[in-house]
Parts: structure tokens; sequence; C-alpha cells
């Protein structure tokens, strides 16, 4: 009887000591791989609506629902990205019903709402091909979207747009997904065009 349990001891120590000169290497934490469309677009051009825009393919616009009162926001919609679990929310006021500083001041405010989780915010100038203007705001950090934007004729039209997604905030993790999605929203901004009334 004492032999065996040697035998099984003397087993178990060699299994160890061969156990540690395994070839065994730690995997480094990774994110899974997303394999990207081609980035093609489609018009959005619905009646009644005050502006036209193009937008990718693989997305779907729909009528934004979450507003209580659809008088006051009828050409609000959000752009859905069904594959990436992400929606581009825009809303649209004209500037003669809420004023030109007041829309400017709550896209900022609704932009630096993230200061808490964000470690830099940007904002920059820009000026789409059809002469419109507006601020980018790239936002850093583990926050809940990190592109938004607005664009104006700062006459009459106003239209703000931000990115967000169905998942934990980490900026490691979405990054790729924000810079793919970041071509198709700068793509939407140069081809927004207002409609005459």
């Amino acid at each position: 009887m004492r032999v065996h349990w040697l035998t099984a001891l003397f087993i178990v120590v060699i299994s160890g000591i061969s156990a540690c000169n395994s070839d065994y290497t730690v995997k480094p934490k990774g994110y899974f791989k997303i394999d990207f469309p081609e980035h093609k677009y489609q018009v959005f051009n619905e009646p009644g609506y005050p502006y036209t825009f193009e937008y990718p393919v693989y997305a779907k616009v729909e009528k934004d629902t979450t507003m209580f009162d659809d008088n006051d926001t009828p050409y609000w919609i959000n752009i859905d990205f069904p594959s990436f679990q992400g929606k581009i929310y825009v809303s649209y006021k004209t500037i003669v019903d809420t004023g030109f500083d007041k829309l400017v001041d709550d896209a900022f405010k609704m932009t630096y709402k993230h200061t808490s989780k964000a470690t830099e915010i940007q904002d920059s100038l820009m000026t789409t091909p059809k002469g419109l203007s507006g601020l980018w705001f790239n936002v850093r950090g583990n926050t809940a979207t990190a592109k938004q934007f607005f664009v104006t004729d700062s006459v009459k039209h106003f239209l703000r747009g931000a990115l967000y997604f169905d998942a934990t905030p980490n900026e490691d993790s979405l990054r790729i997904v924000n810079e793919f999605l970041q071509a198709d929203m700068k793509h939407l901004i140069n081809t927004l065009q207002w409609k005459s009334k």
C-alpha cells in the first residue's frame, strides 16, 4: 500500500516538473475582429423634411420617437447602424424659433456634459462644400459619445448630430468603430443641404 502511495507522489511530482517546461505563453487581452463594409451611400430626401443628405447603405433612418411632443421635434431622426449597435441621433431646429445663440450654447452643453468621463474634448470649425458651417467635437475617454457635430446656415437652419453605442463606454474597444463611422458622419455633413421652403 505504501509503495502505491510513493508511486502516485512520484508521478505527480514528475508531472508538475514537466509542466513547468511547456511552451505556454500568456495571450494579451484583445477585442473581436470587425469586418467593415465598403463605404457606400444613399440619399435621405424625405418629403416634408427641411434637409437632405447622404447616409450609408448599411444604416437605416428612423423617426426619433423618444420626445414627448412631436410638434416640437418633427424632423428629428436616428441613423441606426444595427451591425455596430450604434446610432447617430440627429436633431433639427429652426433658428427663428429657438435663437442662434441658444442652439449653439445647447450644443456645447450637450457635448461638455461628458466632461466627468472625458480625458479631452476637441472642437474644430468646419465649412462644408455646400457652404455651410459648424463645429466638430472629438470627445476622448470612456464617454457615452465620442463624435458630435452641428451644422448651420446661421440664419434659419440648425442640425446637430451625436454618435452613441448600445454598449458600455470603452474608448479602446470602440475606437476602430468610432473611426469607421466618423467617415460616414463627415460624409453626411459634407452632403447636407437645406431645402428651400
